[in-house]
This record gives structure tokens, C-alpha cells and sequence, in this order.
């Protein structure tokens, strides 16, 4: 049966949209209801209609640490924050280093998920850095990209064979820059360290890890994405590669746009992460970069953790949080606190991640798959533990009103959230 939205605010303007069998068939001004008999019409009454966000770096407990997220639970959160697509990362017990692995993950989704999921799956057997992992095969099974994840691959001549190895196969190699040696502590190295008495890890260990991958590109060819950028140095040197014309992306979290090392304050364990959060002058440098369209996608970096591992003293405390389900309002802060435009956010939140990994999502046109959300950019509401669906609560917003609120989210023509 075809659904028509009507009377929202889209990218391009006004209009509505028209959706049959879990596609779009039409949308833009055009959509009216005089154009679309017959059809179900849903009143938008103005609010945002955009496509559904894809979250390139989601972390699940599925397997291993159920008590964390599952899938399930995961896509809870997702739907509430307006994520139609999570790929979840190959950091779980076992790891999701072969096909089997791949395919679990994938029939599990199937079974439990209301949200599209995809896996990475690792670049080296048990993410233990040592041995490159049957790519080719895990492509096939389904993965749409390899990285391991929270931890670097630092061994420089192994990650250049697998970049070798992974052309040949057309798949993208995702990689956590930061080498291990300088990235020691448990916060941004600097003066905020220092008062509270703190070990630093400086930002230096991620642009050098950075710099070594790109030469390591410009040998290979391969086709490479860093997972996040953290700090003003790391977006110069994108900014310099993209010039040179190389075919790189990186992503950042949304935490690492919104807030800055400041806001650990009184050690407050939910904002341990990463890589950390930097200084005021690099959370500027990163939105400037994002505007700029240097940093191609934003993610939630989602990373649930129990509150065994979260309320410790800081410096003992697990790194992580959690973010899916506060994804879509932080970006809406920075429409409205950064002056970044409805168009940009959205080609970072949706078309790039799409764009990057090959998936038909992220664009609302005739024949894309129905993935979609209906937003109230000015709703806001307070992020209290009970009010979020994700299982671990390790929200860096706690306690925070933000403004934005989804209020429907729509994934192949069926609604899998609403907030009524």
C-alpha cells in the first residue's frame, strides 16, 4: 500500500514523500495530496523529514558481553535516535574474524534487529595484530568493510600487505589511528590533565598514526577510511591528503563536535573515551573541518559499558560511551549552535557513510530504500537513564536538555519507532 508524508520540511524545501513496498517512490514539492490518491496520508505538520542516519561505528555485546547491548537493544536505541542503519564493529567475544562470524551476526540481526545492521569484520585474527584475516571470504558472507575496531593495527608492514590483499577484493579498510606507545593515558594530554592529576595521552599519537597509513595508501592504492579524527592537527593533515587527491574519508564522533576535555570536570567517567576528548581550540578546528566537508562522516561512536566498569575512579574507569540514541540531537546542535547547514548534516549523517561503504541508503529518491525519520528540530527533552532505550546508560549527556527529538523512524516502509 502506498504511504504518503505530507506538508514536511525536506533537504530541498518543502514537500512530502511517497513510499510503497518499502521504497520511495516519489519525493519534493510535487508530493501533494491532490498528486497522491489512494494512497495513506501521514501530516507531517512541517517537522524535518530526512533520511534515516547511518552510524559507521556502533560497539554491541553481541556476543560475549550480552549484559552490555545486544543487538537488539542496540537497535532500540538506534530507532529513537533516528539510526536506520548501525554497523557494528568486530571488538565481541569471539570475534568476528572469519565467515561464520560474519554470517551469525547478520542472521541475528535478521532475528532481533528493526534497524538495517552491518558488520565490519576484523583485519587481523582476534584483533590481536599478528595475522591478516581472510578478507575476501567475509566479504562475501556479507561484511562491508574490515577494522579492528578499537585498537590500531601497528604493524606497518602487515597493514600494508592487507591493504594490497584488500584492493584486490574492493574492500575498505577502517582504521583506529593511534599509536599505542604515545597513547598511554586516560584523558587528553595538556594543562585540564595536569589539574587533575592525570595521566595525558597526546594528540600527537594520533597524527602520526596517521600520517605512516597514508603513505601506506599512496603505496597501495587501497581504499581507506580513518574511523574518527580527533583533534585540529588530524583534519590538516585530511586536508592535505584530500588536496593530493587521494581516496581517503574519516569520521568523527559526535562527542568529540559537542564537547571538549573540559567537560570531564570533577572526573566524570562518562566522558573517558577513545580517542579523548581534546582541547576547546580542536573541537572548533573539527566542526570548521566538518563545514568544510574535510571530515566526510559523523558517528556515534556508540560503546556501551556496565556500571561495574564505569563507576570507578576515573583513571580505572573503562573508556566509552554510549550514543546512539542522542545521535540525531547532537547533530541538530550544531544546525542550531553552530551555524552547520540542514544539507551538510545530512550529507554526513546519511550520504557519505552510504557513499563510503557502498550501501543504497542515505538519499531519499525514487527507488532508495524507505529509511527515514521525522524529527521536531526544536522538541526538547531531558536525557535522564530511564529515557534512553540503549541497555548500558553511559551517556556523556546525562542530566543534559538538548534540543531535537525524533518522532518517527521508518525503515523499509515500516515504522520502528514512534515517539507517541
Amino acid at each position: 500500500m502506498k504511504r504518503a508524508y505530507l506538508n514536511a520540511k525536506l533537504a530541498g524545501g518543502n514537500g512530502g514523500l511517497l513510499i510503497e513496498n518499502g521504497l520511495v517512490v516519489a519525493a519534493g514539492a510535487d508530493v501533494t495530496k491532490d498528486n497522491v490518491p489512494g494512497a495513506q496520508m501521514v501530516d507531517c505538520g512541517g517537522k524535518l523529514l530526512l533520511p534515516g542516519l547511518i552510524d559507521m561505528r556502533v560497539f554491541t555485546g553481541e556476543p560475549g558481553t550480552e549484559y552490555r547491548e545486544t543487538l537488539a537493544t542496540a537497535s532500540d536505541a538506534a530507532a529513537a535516535g533516528g539510526v536506520t542503519t548501525m554497523i557494528v564493529m568486530p571488538n565481541t567475544d569471539p570475534v568476528i574474524d572469519d565467515a561464520a562470524m560474519v554470517d551469525f551476526i547478520l542472521r541475528r540481526a535478521r532475528d532481533t534487529a528493526k534497524v538495517r545492521v552491518a558488520p565490519m569484520c576484523a583485519i587481523t585474527k582476534g584483533l590481536k595484530g599478528e595475522a591478516m584475516t581472510e578478507l575476501g571470504l567475509m566479504k562475501a558472507a556479507g561484511a562491508v568493510a574490515a577494522t579492528d575496531g578499537i585498537k590500531s593495527v601497528t604493524n606497518a608492514a602487515l597493514l600494508r600487505r592487507t591493504m594490497t590483499y584488500a584492493k584486490d577484493h574492493g574492500m575498505l579498510i577502517v582504521q583506529h589511528v593511534e599509536e599505542p606507545g604515545l597513547a598511554s593515558g586516560v584523558m587528553n594530554a595538556g594543562e585540564a590533565a595536569s589539574r587533575l592529576g592525570l595521566a595525558g595521552s597526546h594528540a600527537m599519537a594520533e597524527v602520526m598514526m596517521l600520517e605512516r597509513d597514508l603513505r601506506l595508501v599512496e603505496m597501495t592504492g587501497a581504499s581507506y577510511h580513518v574511523a574518527q579524527i580527533s583533534c585540529a592537527e588530524s583534519a590538516e593533515v585530511m586536508r592535505r591528503a584530500k588536496a593530493k587527491g587521494l581516496a581517503v574519508s574519516c569520521g568523527v564522533s559526535i562527542n568529540h563536535l559537542v564537547l571538549n576535555e573540559n567537560d570531564i570536570g570533577a572526573y566524570r567517567t562518562f566522558f573517558k573515551l577513545s580517542p579523548p576528548l581534546r582541547c576547546e581550540n580542536d573541537r572548533r578546528a573539527l566542526v570548521e573541518a566538518l563545514r568544510e566537508g574535510v571530515i566526510d562522516v559523523v558517528v556515534s561512536g556508540h560503546d556501551p559499558q556496565s556500571d561495574d566498569t564505569k563507576r570507578l575512579p576515573f583513571a580505572e574507569a573503562a573508556f566509552g560511551a554510549i550514543g546512539l540514541d542522542t545521535l540525531m540531537a547532537g547533530l541538530l546542535s550544531l544546525y542550531h549552535n553552530e551555524n552547520i547547514s540542514l544539507s551538510r548534516i545530512i550529507e554526513a549523517g546519511c550520504e557519505a557513510p552510504a557513499r563510503v561503504l557502498g550501501l543504497p541508503q542515505g538519499k531519499l529518491v525514487p527507488g532508495a530504500p524507505a529509511d527515514f525519520c521525522l524529527v521536531d528540530p526544536q522538541a526538547s527533552w531531558k536525557v535522564q537513564p530511564e529515557s534512553l532505550f540503549s541497555r548500558s546508560k553511559n551517556s556523556p549527556f546525562e542530566h543534559r536538555t538538548i534540543e531535537g527529538r525524533v518522532m518517527e523512524t521508518v525503515v523499509a516502509g515500516q515504522t520502528v519507532y514512534s515517539a507517541a
